[in-house]
Parts: C-alpha cells; structure tokens; sequence
C-alpha cells in the first residue's frame, strides 16, 4: 500500500480542550493509548504514517499522532515567542480531553522532541519512557548571535519562497540520496502543509529552546535515535544528546532526518510496534 493511500485511511479529527483545539490521527484497535508522537517543525502528524498503519494491526495499542499547534486545524499556542513548556501544556491538555489516563510511550522527532521533554519533565507519572528521534537541540544555549540568525535565515525561508516553495527546496534534504521518489513527495506534502503563522511560533521555540536542560529533568528511560545519513540533526549532535543524557546512541542506518519514513520498520521496532507494513 502506497503511503498516499495508507494516509487516506487514517481520517483527521480534532477536539476541543480548554488551552485550544487538537488536530490529529489515531490509529489501532485498543481503546487504552500506548504511544503519542510529535512531528518536527516542516511535518505534521501524516510524517507518522507507517508507525499508524503498524498500529492497525495490533491489539493491544493506540497511537496518536497529534498536528503541533498552529499546524492544521490545531489552535496556536498564546505566546508569540512560546516556550517548550506551552507546548508540553497543550499536549496534556488534549490528552485530558480524550480521557487518557494512563501513562503512555512519548515520542517526539526533531523539534518535536524538545516538547516531548518538556512534557516529559512536567508530568513525569504520565510517560512510561521517552523516545527522541533525530532530537533537535534547539538554541537556547547558544550565543545570541547564532540563535537570531538561525531565526532569521528559516523565517527568510518561509517568507521568500512560501511553504510550497519551500517544500520543493529542502524536502530532498529531510531523506537520504537514496530514498525513493515516494517518500521525497511524501515529506515535500507535509511541508507544504504548514502554516506561516504556526512556523513562525515553532522557529522562535527553535531558537531559544533547549534539549538538554529539559532532559535533565526527565526521570523515566530515555531513548534516543536517529540515521546515521541525517544532515539536518547529524550523528555526531545526536550521539553528544544521548552522551550528556548519558544512555547509548542508536543508529537506524543510513537514511536522514525522516526516520520514521525512511526507516520505518526499524523505528516501529524501537518504539515497540511490530512491523507490520513495509517502507
């Protein structure tokens, strides 16, 4: 089944919480929820296609795969420069709102791990163990210098080419050389997805976030991930997260940033979904 057609069973929905509306996908037969997964910063919850489609056939899980605010449908957060925290505040909220109550795996890719973290850190009864892939560090503990021009040359990005364009200019760089076409279109769809607005939210969390800081307050098991061909997170910055968190790096093989796409069997397997469906 192509990857089109394998999104186009897993119908959006969205509900309201008292902190925004929550766009999302939820996919698998159990009614308890076992795994929750936030995209990066160029994606949205159609990045996590395959590890949905595995959850289908499973008994005993439900994943959910949220659209981060201000992606989609998702009501932005209220602060223009937010913080990992009003994400993180925002995930448990939606949470609450589908009554999970239950501790659950909480998985979060690029920027999405920094709000993992940051949830991870606040409500630590509530995750069983994180997992980051492809973790962006994010620059809250950079020189200012380096933080507002790494602002500024995405949001130049953004604001030049539009999110279609900028689709078509970086989404070959998401995957390895060697990724096939299908998946190239799919990161590319993605992108095109986002809304300038919310971009602009995520940038500037981007910028001032840090990883480190907030794992540092993270009490359950860690996990941390990514390909060894990743040229926008690479091996080396990933293998310095997880040496300073102080558990082993893990390799998914040679392919980029969209590790759950290009590597789907093998992150299935690390977050616990049986491989069901083939890349």
């Amino acid at each position: 089944m192509s990857l089109e057609q394998a999104l186009a069973q897993l119908a959006p929905q969205q509900v309201a919480t008292p902190m925004g509306r929550v766009h999302y996908r939820s996919a698998g037969p159990s009614r308890r929820v076992s795994h929750v997964l936030l995209h990066g910063i160029g994606s949205g919850s159609g990045s996590w296609v395959r590890q949905l489609q595995a959850a289908q056939g499973l008994d005993d899980c439900r994943v959910l795969a949220w659209d981060a605010p201000g992606y989609e449908s998702s009501e932005p957060v209220a602060a223009d420069w937010p913080q990992a925290s009003d994400y993180a505040d925002r995930l448990w909220s939606w949470l609450d709102a589908l009554e999970v109550t239950q501790a659950v795996t909480l998985v979060g890719h690029s920027l999405g791990a920094l709000m993992a973290a940051s949830a991870a850190a606040s409500q630590a009864s509530r995750v069983t163990q994180l997992i980051l892939l492809a973790p962006a560090r994010g620059y809250g503990a950079a020189a200012e210098a380096e933080r507002t021009k790494k602002l500024q040359d995405r949001l130049a990005t953004l604001n030049t080419l539009g999110p279609a364009g900028m689709a078509k200019a970086r989404s070959a760089a998401m995957l390895s050389p060697q990724a096939a076409p299908e998946l190239v279109a799919a990161v590319r769809a993605n992108m095109a997805r986002v809304l300038p607005a919310g971009y602009t939210q995520a940038a500037r969390l981007l910028a001032h976030g840090d990883l480190l800081a907030d794992l540092a307050r993270v009490s359950c098991p860690v996990q941390i991930a990514s390909g060894s061909a990743d040229s926008i997170t690479p091996p080396a910055a990933c293998q310095a997260v997880a040496a300073q968190h102080g558990v082993a790096w893990q390799d998914l093989g040679p392919v980029g940033h969209a590790c759950m796409l290009e590597a789907a069997l093998a992150v299935n397997a690390l977050l616990g979904l049986a491989a069901s469906v083939k890349p």
